[in-house]
């Protein structure tokens, strides 16, 4: 099993400080494919396919972290929408439901403690999670562009932390699977947000990927 410590923590810390420094209508969609993304992700009877492996406590870790994670870009997606009454939102929350619940099958399959027991909207066990949870919503509600720009912040962070998994933390084929999955809807949802901050006349410049990573993604060539 591979054993490195996870980036997540100290990426997102990082983020709350910044965007709590700097706090102080609908309109097109990008295409369907890009907002309903994985909508039947994965299966339990799928997962149950895959060997059952021992968990690392990296591993644990990493799982019940994405968990959450998850949920916090569905929850700021909904909160968002009712403010800024842009469909992107609404739907791509519903796809990140679909992550949830894939996670939600490993977490089941290895008996790990959910930390989403209780499913409440802007509710997390991770502090950090939550402090982030309640400046990202704060900064995206300023106004259409910001909201836009926090979601495909959400989305890079998501990329970023996925692939550090994969590449360093996870080894089980069902998580690894279960990932790469997540990896190419995330992949997706920051073309759907940058596409729809274009039709606003602004040009979107990658905040946490580095630029040949960005530039991938936006020729689908990832």
């Amino acid at each position: 099993m591979k054993t490195t410590n996870r980036i997540s923590r100290t990426v997102v810390a990082g983020l709350v400080l910044g965007l709590f420094a700097t706090i102080g209508c609908d309109s097109a969609t990008a295409p369907n494919e890009e907002l309903t993304t994985l909508n039947t992700l994965v299966s339990a009877t799928e997962i149950n396919e895959f060997p059952y492996e021992d968990l690392t406590p990296e591993e644990t870790e990493a799982l019940v972290f994405m968990r959450e994670e998850e949920k916090l870009a569905r929850d700021v997606y909904i909160a968002l929408y009712p403010t800024l009454g842009q469909r992107v939102f609404n739907n791509i929350s519903a796809s990140e439901q679909r992550h949830m619940d894939a996670i939600k099958l490993l977490v089941d399959k290895y008996e790990l403690e959910d930390p989403v027991a209780v499913d409440s909207v802007g509710v997390f066990q991770n502090e950090t999670l939550q402090s982030l949870y309640v400046a990202l919503v704060a900064q995206g509600s300023a106004s259409l562009e910001e909201g836009l720009k926090v979601g495909a912040l959400i989305e890079e962070i998501d990329i970023l932390d996925l692939q550090h998994d994969i590449d360093d933390v996870v080894d089980n084929e069902d998580i690894t699977y279960v990932y790469n999955n997540l990896m190419h809807g995330s992949y997706n949802h920051l073309r759907a947000f940058v596409r729809n901050l274009s039709r606003l006349g602004v040009e979107y410049v990658s905040q946490k990927l580095s630029q040949d990573v960005y530039d991938a993604i936006m020729a689908g060539e990832l």
